[in-house]
């Protein structure tokens, strides 16, 4: 089932036009945000995500920018919207062979708008990654 993930995440990724990447000190981080109902429901089932599309998800890899290795890294973060409301991201890793996906779901209103605040972290290496997103339910 990770190999399907993996997959999913991979191909959303060179086919979305909101995939993102930044280079952030060694790393080349590539994000996306995304509803929950682009998963399957077999994927969401098996990684515990409600499949709404009221559930918003932050998906994220992190690969060394000189070989393009995945690397594990420590994720942690907080998303913000225009009213103020905070909410702490809870990232779960995946693991599929030597790729690394880190990602954490979000409830969302339609056009409502996310500022996001991600700290990446290996040893004394500490990068933050910080971008926004819309999120459209209808």
């Amino acid at each position: 089932m990770r190999f399907w993930l993996g997959c999913f995440f991979a191909i959303l990724a060179w086919s979305a036009p909101a995939e993102q990447k930044q280079q952030l000190g060694p790393w080349d981080v590539h994000y996306l945000a995304f509803n929950a109902t682009f998963l399957t429901p077999e994927v969401a089932r098996s990684y515990g995500i409600e499949r709404s599309r009221f559930t918003g998800l932050v998906n994220l890899s992190v690969l060394n920018s000189s070989d393009q290795v995945a690397q594990q890294v420590n994720v942690t973060g907080t998303a913000r919207n225009l009213l103020g409301q905070q909410r702490t991201l809870r990232f779960q890793q995946v693991r599929d062979g030597q790729a690394v996906y880190y990602f954490a779901p979000l409830t969302v209103r339609n056009e409502e708008l996310w500022r996001f605040d991600i700290v990446l972290q290996q040893g004394n290496e500490q990068q933050r990654l910080r971008f926004e997103h819309t999120y459209y339910t209808d």
